[in-house]
């Protein structure tokens, strides 16, 4: 199986949506009713305040993940020096296939290359065991004092993070700031 990692176009809009929707309900994580699907769903607004990638196998769209960073519309716990991503979901037909770590070790990447970034840094739901493993994997360690809570719900969201390897030694912290 081969994936090809690329900037997401409006024709891939769609494909976002449905299986970005389709990841996050099979998974347990949102219910029909839920909100966040309306967000989740809203590919173009998301496009034009973030990065959005997509994941391609065999010429299909098969995952997608938005970049953002501090200060930026889509940013929910980037910090200076911080690229963050968000909305990580992957065809669940083909989840536990090499996607989602295809799609991450892209982001760390492109992450290496951009000046003044020292850090990727990710919130995820609680329950979201199998990510949390994946993320663990690529040398992601959690950093609970940055864990938060969607307002007026309960939801935990527990924050991960990872050094670039540039900088594995630098002395300051963003997590500890």
């Amino acid at each position: 199986m081969s994936i090809t990692i690329r900037p997401a176009t409006a024709a891939d809009y769609d494909d976002v949506a449905r299986i970005t929707r389709q990841a996050y309900l099979s998974g347990g994580h949102l219910r029909e009713e839920d909100e966040y699907l309306e967000t989740l769903g809203d590919v173009a607004h998301r496009a034009e305040h973030a990065i959005v990638w997509v994941a391609e196998v065999d010429g299909r769209i098969a995952g997608s993940v938005a970049l953002t960073l501090e200060g930026q519309e889509y940013s929910d716990i980037a910090r200076p020096g911080e690229l963050e991503f968000r909305m990580l979901a992957v065809d669940p037909q083909l989840q536990r296939g090499g996607v989602g770590r295809a799609m991450v070790q892209a982001i760390l990447d492109h992450a290496q290359t951009l000046p003044g970034i020292h850090w990727v840094s990710l919130t995820s739901v609680d329950n979201m065991r199998g990510a949390h493993r994946l993320y663990e994997s690529l040398g992601f360690v959690r950093v609970p004092e940055r864990d938060w809570k969607v307002p007026d719900e309960d939801i935990a969201l527990l924050v991960f993070m990872k050094p670039l390897a540039r900088c594995a030694a630098r002395p300051a912290d963003p997590a500890r700031q």
